[in-house]
């Protein structure tokens, strides 16, 4: 099975059922989520030397897109008095598939910090 459509695969089974339009978006969601990883990966490193890694965190990072794009235009709160209209913000959900999909991959990228037992 080719990476992207393993990733694919992943987030789909983790997605709750999707519609046509939502799973046309999440296939090209993952393939960027795919491209995005690929690009901080270390120095000589690939995809394949850290694959279940690569593929957990890919399609949490594309769920935490689809969730995201749900939310664009949904707005948070609107006011009439003085005129106050606020945009959703990524909740707390999408920040932590975000922050997992990092934690699973941070040993394998060149642009993050993270702890591990020695």
């Amino acid at each position: 099975m080719m990476l992207t459509e393993q990733i694919y695969a992943q987030a789909s089974l983790l997605a709750s059922p999707l519609e046509e339009k939502q799973q046309q978006l999440l296939r090209i969601l993952c393939e960027g989520a795919a491209y995005a990883l690929r690009a901080r990966l270390r120095e000589g490193m690939t995809e394949e030397d850290c694959r279940a890694e690569f593929v957990a965190s890919a399609s949490l990072l594309a769920l935490a897109d689809l969730q995201e794009a749900e939310q664009l235009g949904t707005m948070a709160e609107f006011r009439a008095g003085d005129l106050t209209v606020k945009n959703r913000e990524a909740g707390s959900a999408t920040r932590c598939l975000r922050n997992q999909a990092e934690l699973i991959m941070a040993p394998f990228l060149k642009d993050t910090f993270a702890f591990q037992v020695v």
